[in-house]
C-alpha cells in the first residue's frame, strides 16, 4: 500500500544558490597552471593561521586572438576563527588584495554573513552581506552589494522530492535587473534541476548516483537570444581516500582531475586539460557566470549577476572554433600537481 505524503512534515530545501549544487562540483573542479603549497597550523580547536603560495602563469588582457600569459607568483596569509556559531577568516596577500569574512548564526533559523575585498586598483573593491532566515519547508535571503546592489531569493518545498523556487536582483548603479526561476527534484538516485532566466538563459542539469561512491553528471544551458548552446557530461567518483572527476563538453575541452589523500595531511592532485578548439578574432567569447557570483569587468564597468550561467559578450569579441578541417588542431595541456600541507591538531 502506498504511503500518504504528510504535507506538515516537508523537509526543508537547499538554498537557490546551491539549487544545482551536485552538478557543479561533478563538473566544475578547480582547474589551474603551475604549482600550489598551502600549509595550515591549528593553534587551537578554534583558531588557525594558513600560509598559501601559488607559482604560475597569468592570463593578461590583449588585443590580439593569442593569449599572453606572464610568469606570476603570490604568497597569502591568512587567520581563521571557527565556532559553532560564529566563523571569521582573513587573508592578505602580497599583490596588495586584502580578503575578510564573517559568518553569524543569530538564531537557529537567522544567520547573516559578510564578505569583502579590498584592492589597490580604483573602483575594484567590493563586498557583499547576506541574511538569511531557515523556516520549516522554506529558505529565503537577502542580499546587499557595493554599485547598489539588492537582492532577494526564495526556495519553497512542494512535495518531499520537489521544491520551487526564484530569485530577483537588482543593479542600481547600472540600473539593470536580472530574475530568473528554477526547479529541483531529488531522489536518494537522482538530481534534476532547470532554471529560467529573463536573460533568455535554459540551464538544465541531471545527476545520477550509480552507487555511494560514482555519479555521473550532466549539463545543458541554451540562450535563447545569442542562440549560444553549451552541454558537458561527466563523472565523479568519490573514495574514502581519493576523488576522480572528469568530463567532456561541446567546446571540445576534455579534463580530468584527480585528488588523492595520503598520510599526514599530504594531499596530491594532477590536473589535465586537452582542447581541440582553436581561437578564432571578431567571434563572440562565451563567459559563464554562477549565479552567486558577482563579476565586474575593467573594461565595460558593467555588474552581471544572476541565478544561472549568463553568457557575456564584449565588444571585441573571440570564441572557441573547430577548424581542423583547414588547419592542424592546436593542442594544449596542463599538467600540475598540488601538494597541501596540513599540520594536524595534536
Amino acid at each position: 500500500m502506498k504511503k500518504s505524503t504528510d504535507y506538515m512534515d516537508i523537509p526543508c530545501p537547499n538554498p537557490y544558490e546551491e539549487i544545482n549544487r551536485e552538478a557543479f562540483m561533478s563538473l566544475n573542479a578547480e582547474h589551474f597552471e603551475g604549482m600550489r603549497v598551502d600549509f595550515t597550523k591549528f593553534l587551537n580547536r578554534r583558531f588557525s593561521l594558513s600560509h598559501s603560495t601559488l607559482m604560475g602563469p597569468m592570463e593578461i588582457p590583449s588585443q590580439y586572438a593569442e593569449i599572453i600569459k606572464i610568469p606570476a607568483a603570490h604568497y597569502a596569509f591568512g587567520a581563521n576563527f571557527m565556532h559553532p556559531k560564529l566563523m571569521l577568516f582573513g587573508r592578505v596577500l602580497t599583490d596588495g588584495r586584502v580578503d575578510a569574512g564573517v559568518k553569524c548564526d543569530l538564531s537557529d533559523n537567522l544567520s547573516m554573513n559578510a564578505d569583502t575585498q579590498l584592492t589597490s586598483e580604483p573602483h575594484m573593491s567590493n563586498g557583499k552581506f547576506n541574511i538569511d532566515y531557515k523556516g520549516t519547508d522554506y529558505r529565503t535571503r537577502f542580499k546587499f552589494g557595493n554599485g547598489a546592489m539588492l537582492g532577494a531569493s526564495y526556495i519553497q518545498s512542494v512535495t518531499p522530492h520537489l521544491s520551487l523556487g526564484g530569485e530577483l536582483v537588482w543593479a542600481g548603479e547600472d540600473r539593470e535587473s536580472n530574475i530568473s526561476y528554477g526547479a529541483r527534484y531529488n531522489t536518494d538516485k537522482m538530481v534534476a534541476v532547470g532554471q529560467i532566466a529573463n536573460t533568455g538563459n535554459v540551464a538544465l542539469s541531471y545527476v545520477q548516483k550509480m552507487s555511494e561512491k560514482v555519479s555521473l553528471a550532466s549539463d545543458f544551458i541554451y540562450n535563447y537570444f545569442s542562440r549560444d548552446v553549451t552541454a558537458s557530461v561527466g563523472y565523479d567518483y568519490i573514495n574514502r581516500q581519493c576523488r576522480v572527476r572528469g568530463k567532456i563538453d561541446s567546446n571540445g575541452c576534455t579534463s580530468a582531475f584527480v585528488e588523492e589523500w595520503l598520510d599526514n595531511g599530504l594531499k596530491f592532485i594532477l590536473s589535465a586539460e586537452v582542447s581541440t578548439y582553436t581561437i578564432l578574432p571578431n567571434a563572440p567569447i562565451r563567459r559563464y557566470i554562477n549565479a552567486t557570483i558577482i563579476k565586474r569587468e575593467v573594461e565595460s564597468q558593467r555588474v552581471k549577476v544572476g541565478n544561472v550561467p549568463f553568457v557575456w559578450n564584449r565588444s571585441k569579441r573571440v570564441t572557441l572554433w573547430n577548424e581542423s578541417k583547414h588547419d592542424p588542431l592546436r593542442f594544449s595541456s596542463i599538467f600540475f600537481f598540488f601538494l597541501h600541507i596540513k599540520e594536524r591538531v595534536k
